[in-house]
């Protein structure tokens, strides 16, 4: 666009990063075959160690966190059921109603308060088996939490409310997109997350900085028939080993160097409470993800953003009031200080 500054300092998505050299090398290198088939062995070694980290029997790599997160949902969901989740869930908010789409569901929003939603919000929301009443079927966390501002569930609260949702006999999901973020940041295991639930969408194109891909975690059975959800939905692969060894190599590599993004995010965020106009909604600010608002004579979150532009920086609108800046493995720390800098005005 004529006039406005090439962008220096990138804090829209995290899924705006680039494969490092050395996942491109692995990429490069990566034995392949033809996954449809199940005979990609990268793909093969992929999902084994997911299991693994998961403690899960299986895994099965898709093209997106979208998708894994769809075929939970036609997992658990029949025509006419009903899923509960936060009001500002990812699936929710950002997957065109998939769960009407394409599993017949219908979405009961929770309003939790950065994502959190509490036990005693939800001991009244199991529908009577009543005729004139959709079937409460599936219960969806999110961790982090995207529209929370990365927020972190509380451990407690989620053993809570998924022991809760067992014991009337609904299914549990996770969409773990950024699942890594916590598990990094809280010193809790991917396992010890997941055990609470029966299938866990993890996303490597985010934080994790792959180039594509998730995964959906759960039983032999669940993951036996998510493949052939997979393959309705156009998400079967063909030499998709190329792609798993990007996710495989961020597993080795950009886990532990995610607390790097979380030091980065809070340089943002200590500018932001210093600024007058500017506000965060969630305290603290858990992982990579700054959401704060701007005070209306500051301008829209549209026109604060535009003029972040002009001087090179990136973040992104999405509410009215409310921006977004993310961290990752592409901006690096003294960036992060400068945005923070520029937040000023």
């Amino acid at each position: 666009m004529k006039g406005v500054s090439p962008i220096r300092i990138d804090l829209a998505s995290d899924t705006l990063t680039k494969p490092t050299p050395g996942m491109r090398e692995a990429m490069a290198r990566a034995e392949v075959g033809d996954d449809v088939f199940g005979e990609d062995p990268t793909v093969r070694q992929l999902e084994q160690r997911l299991a693994t980290l998961l403690g899960k029997e299986s895994a099965l790599f898709v093209p997106s966190g979208t998708m894994s997160n769809q075929i939970a949902l036609r997992l658990h969901c029949r025509p006419g059921d009903e899923v509960l989740c936060d009001a500002n869930s990812h699936i929710f908010n950002y997957e065109q109603a998939g769960y009407a789409q394409l599993a017949g569901a219908a979405v009961r929003p929770i309003d939790g308060h950065g994502g959190v939603i509490h036990l005693e919000q939800l001991v009244d929301k199991i529908r009577p088996d009543d005729v004139h009443f959709p079937t409460t079927r599936l219960m969806c966390l999110e961790n982090t939490h995207n529209r929370g501002g990365g927020r972190i569930l509380p451990y407690d609260g989620v053993a809570a409310i998924c022991a809760w949702a067992a014991e009337h006999g609904l299914a549990r999901h996770l969409d773990g997109a950024r699942l890594m973020n916590a598990v990094v940041a809280s010193g809790i295991s991917a396992a010890d997350w997941a055990q609470h639930f029966d299938t866990v969408n993890i996303c490597f194109s985010k934080g994790l900085g792959a180039p594509v891909g998730s995964a959906l975690c759960g039983s032999t059975e669940a993951i036996h028939q998510a493949r052939r959800h997979r393959k309705l939905l156009g998400g079967g692969m063909r030499q998709a080993g190329i792609l798993a060894a990007a996710a495989l190599y961020a597993l080795e590599h950009h886990v532990d160097r995610l607390v790097e993004d979380h030091a980065k995010a809070q340089l943002i965020a200590n500018a932001v409470r210093q600024i007058d106009g500017l506000q965060l909604p969630f305290e603290p600010v858990d992982t990579n993800l700054v959401v704060f608002d701007v005070a209306a004579e500051r301008g829209t979150a549209a026109e604060f953003c535009d003029s972040l532009r002009e001087q090179g920086v990136r973040m992104l609108p999405v509410a009215t009031q409310r921006v977004r800046a993310v961290t990752n493995l592409d901006v690096t720390m003294e960036a992060c200080e400068e945005a923070g800098e520029m937040l000023c005005g």
